[in-house]
């Protein structure tokens, strides 16, 4: 079966599966694994170039809505009449759903299915983990600085946050995105800082820069230097790999808890092949 992927989170999903060999294509996001970025290119996730995806001729399209504007990606696919199927994760729980639907679209369900089991499996030791923390610091995830997103109670993040034996200080909204502005941030004076901006790497992300918004310098986060500069690829895009960006976290914030399951996490172990 020919299979083009359309969104980083989605050709992540293939890899998992164990079915990479299926993929004839690739949005121009889709930066890993390296064993694969030989594959044909079919522009931005949120401009595709049709007419390439096209001349691939794929069986399957798997398309995404979980970036504001993929919405045009499917319209185009649908009036062209190219056979697709559309995710849109907003859970850890949907992540694992999507394994299995992906598995059984492509005739395969006993590689979504086994690759769901361990994504869930990696979860729920986590979460054990996390019952180990008695005092968990509120956090603030920054997806864009300005102006200002940060994932709200509906979203992976909220529960990547308690995975990792902390709380998202926006958790109570019942929203998957909010947009919000650097007063009403500071008003919550998170105990950790966390800025995972998507599309953009980690390298060029600059502590410096919040520490010289209005009044940030009396926050906990920036006096007591808890500004974490974190990799987007890990934390914006719903896939198994939120798993290591839970563990990574977990680390960082209480390294005695986490650090001892890192043989244990099956997740951990796929995505560092």
């Amino acid at each position: 079966m020919r299979v083009l992927s359309i969104c980083p989170s989605n050709t992540e999903l293939m890899v998992f599966m164990g079915l990479s060999h299926l993929l004839v294509g690739l949005d121009d996001d889709s930066d890993w694994p390296s064993s694969i970025q030989h594959l044909p290119r079919v522009g931005r996730d949120l401009a595709i170039d049709m007419d390439k995806v096209e001349a691939l001729s794929p069986d399957l399209v798997v398309a995404s809505l979980s970036v504001p504007g993929m919405e045009r990606n499917i319209e185009q696919l649908i009036q062209r009449g190219i056979h697709h199927i559309v995710l849109n994760p907003q859970s850890l729980k949907d992540i694992a759903d999507d394994l299995v639907v992906l598995g059984k679209t492509i005739h395969n369900l006993k590689a979504g299915s086994s690759t769901a089991e361990d994504f869930l499996h990696d979860v729920n030791l986590l979460k054990q983990a996390s019952m180990s923390v008695t005092s968990p610091p509120s956090i603030y995830f920054e997806w864009w600085p300005k102006p200002v997103f940060s994932p709200g109670g509906i979203n992976w993040l909220t529960e990547v946050s308690e995975l990792s034996g902390a709380y998202n200080i926006f958790s109570h909204l019942n929203q998957a995105s909010i947009q919000t502005d650097w007063e009403e941030v500071r008003s919550h004076n998170p105990d950790v800082i966390a800025l995972a901006w998507v599309g953009v790497q980690q390298e060029k992300m600059n502590a410096g820069l919040v520490k010289k918004r209005p009044k940030w310098n009396e926050m906990k986060a920036v006096r007591q230097e808890k500004i974490l500069l974190l990799e987007e690829e890990l934390y914006c895009r719903p896939s198994p790999r939120l798993i290591q960006g839970a563990y990574k976290l977990g680390c960082l914030l209480h390294p005695e808890i986490y650090t001892p399951l890192k043989d244990s996490l099956k997740t951990v172990k796929e995505g560092a092949n």
